[in-house]
């Protein structure tokens, strides 16, 4: 049963963790060092690995654990020579290794990100630096985007540094592990002592809610310690509270701005270390007792990015802050009665979900699998656009031979949408293989692993690897991810140049191919009776009309799972009722989202069905 939000501790309710940058002084043991920070009220610890690299992998592994069971959140600072912008290969090269370097031993603590500086503008012009930055992150990708540990930016401090947030904003949109990581003492040198007020506080927030989507800032990583400045930025960490920098108004800030946040006080010396802890703690104490406008969507104690109230109106609930209006019902409604999620917590998770699900929805048209008393109730498939959805909400026209004439179907291209499609019982995402204006050309090829009666998971498995051989041999890239049911999908993303029949005639020949190599796992037989023991390759998934549940849809069975992405390596490692609504998010935010290269398509199926001899005509 998921748990309800309390109020045992300030820590309970707030979406702040402070924590310090340390590591275990001499003499101390690590677990006497951990549960010293406990003790204060930490919840966060930044490891300094500055001058270099203290720990071999093991240690890490070791404090790892002995972090987690203390649910302390570590990150980890990179060594400051390892920037990436230097202009000499030789040592920019050396510079890149130490970043994967550090970036491994995030992997190994289990650090959700690691923390780098740009390095110097070495008196260069910006769109110089920020190709020499981009050729530095394309040497490194293959070798990091899938650790699950982001690469956190940091904001310069002074004029002869680079990186700006709009910098860190360009890089997070084309890199999919860069995070930004906000130090506020640096934009404070950098506007000339302008972080004062909550106000300035709030511009800040309000630029970094509008350069990156929400589940790369849940929570934002940021670095506090108060500093002198000149004209030329910041010249020196000083002892808190002998400069002009507070943590107060910060607190207050973030608060207003919904935003949740990792605070490292990067303080030189343990009494100011102490002094923005309890100052911040005393913030955070008379922040969690201000009520806000309406009531919170969402019922269950989960990290959410975005949280959404909503105002009573009427027999109904208005939403507060969309663009659009829109009208929501009987939010406090058990959709998940195994896990006490409610309407209003499905509402929430597609609000919160939409900026990484929207761009696979974009264009498709929308089938509305409906479950308006939950997963226990009653369910049925709509199609056309049932009349009473709001004005704005956009449809498009499909030919239906079932329907016996063109019909129009709703279309997801908003937040205001999804969550009207949520309010509407539609738990799962159900959207065409195709766009409109090419809806009888798909964008993706879809290798559906269906476990028949009998079979087993690891069966399942099998068969997804042998697919990524084949797949790699006839030069083509495939994508996996949890169905959230049983079974796993395997998209192909392609250009929208081939019809319907032509992807699944493509598909069904490799499933023939696949059962053949493994006939005791696999099998493409149509009869059900016949599948018994064996995992069924279903291309008819691929026909014209057909759907499946979309890259992060809701799945409504009990756990509330997700059909989430994986990496290749994750496949067998993590099964369906893994990944759920409540904890999507960490796994969001440190892999960002693994299914962008099924958007991006560039893929085309002659070449394939050359070398497997099937005519393309």
């Amino acid at each position: 049963m998921l748990s309800t939000p309390g109020s045992d501790t300030v820590d309970d309710v707030s979406s702040i963790r402070f924590g310090i940058s340390g590591l275990p002084p001499d003499g101390v043991t690590d677990e006497e060092f951990l549960d010293g920070l406990v003790a204060k009220g930490h919840r966060a610890l930044e490891l300094p690995f500055v001058e270099g690299f203290p720990w071999k992998e093991k240690r890490c592994e070791a404090f790892g654990r002995l972090a987690a069971e203390r649910d302390l959140r570590l990150s980890v600072h990179a060594p400051y020579f390892a920037g990436l912008t230097l202009p000499e290969e030789d040592r920019g090269r050396q510079s890149l290794a130490a970043l994967e370097h550090t970036m491994k031993l995030g992997d190994a603590l289990g650090a959700p990100v690691i923390v780098a500086h740009f390095g110097s503008n070495y008196s260069e012009e910006p769109e110089v630096l920020m190709d020499r930055i981009r050729s530095r992150l394309d040497a490194v990708t293959s070798k990091v985007e899938s650790l699950g540990v982001g690469m956190g930016l940091e904001t310069a401090g002074n004029n002869r540094s680079f990186g700006s947030l709009g910098d860190i904003a360009q890089l997070a949109s084309e890199y999919s592990f860069v995070r930004p990581v906000v130090d506020w003492a640096h934009v404070h040198a950098m506007t000339g002592g302008g972080l004062t007020t909550k106000e300035a506080f709030a511009s800040v927030f309000s630029f970094i809610q509008g350069q990156f989507p929400g589940w790369m800032i849940a929570p934002l990583q940021t670095q506090f310690s108060d500093n002198e400045f000149g004209a030329g930025g910041e010249i020196r960490h000083i002892a808190y509270g002998e400069g002009t920098l507070r943590v107060g108004p910060l607190i207050e800030a973030a608060g207003a701005a919904g935003v949740s946040m990792i605070l490292i006080s990067e303080a030189r010396d343990l009494e100011s270390h102490d002094r923005i802890w309890e100052e911040a703690r005393a913030r955070i104490e008379a922040e969690s007792g201000n009520d806000t406008a309406g009531r919170p969507l969402a019922s269950v104690d989960a990290p959410f990015p975005t949280p959404l109230t909503a105002v009573k109106e009427g027999d109904g609930f208005r939403p507060v802050g969309l663009d659009r209006p829109l009208r929501l019902t009987n939010l406090d409604k058990v959709y998940f009665p195994g896990e006490g999620l409610t309407k209003g917590d499905v509402i929430q998770y597609y609000a919160s979900v939409a900026p990484v699900l929207l761009p696979h929805l974009q264009g498709r048209p929308i089938s509305m699998s409906r479950y308006p008393e939950g997963i226990d109730g009653p369910s049925f498939y709509e199609k056309r656009a049932p009349g009473h959805q709001p004005e704005w909400m956009r449809t498009t026209p499909v030919v239906s031979d079932s329907q016996g004439g063109i019909i129009d179907f709703l279309v997801a291209d908003s937040i205001e949408a999804l969550m009207w499609f949520a309010n509407m019982g539609c738990i799962e995402t159900h959207p065409f293989h195709s766009r409109e204006g090419r809806l009888e050309y798909p964008d993706y090829a879809i290798f559906d692993f269906d476990p028949a009666e009998g079979s087993t998971w690891d069966q399942v498995v099998a068969g997804a690897h042998l697919l990524e051989v084949a797949l790699r041999q006839l030069g083509l890239s495939g994508y996996p991810k949890l169905s959230g049911s049983r079974g796993l999908h395997v998209y192909v993303p392609l250009d929208p140049v081939h019809d319907y029949a032509r992807v699944r005639r493509f598909v069904g020949e490799v499933g023939n191919y696949l059962a053949a190599a493994n006939p005791a796992d696999l099998t493409m037989e149509w009869d059900k009776p016949k599948r018994k023991g064996k995992v069924f390759v279903d291309h008819n998934r691929n026909a014209s009309g057909q759907t499946v549940a979309s890259a992060y849809s809701v799945r409504p069975r009990p756990g509330a799972p997700v059909s989430a992405p994986l990496t290749w390596s994750e496949v067998g490692e993590v099964a369906n009722g893994d990944v759920t609504v409540v904890d999507l998010w960490d796994r969001l935010q440190r892999y960002g989202d693994l299914f962008a290269p099924v958007v991006a398509g560039g893929q085309t199926l002659d070449a394939a069905e050359e070398a497997l001899g099937i005519n393309g005509e």
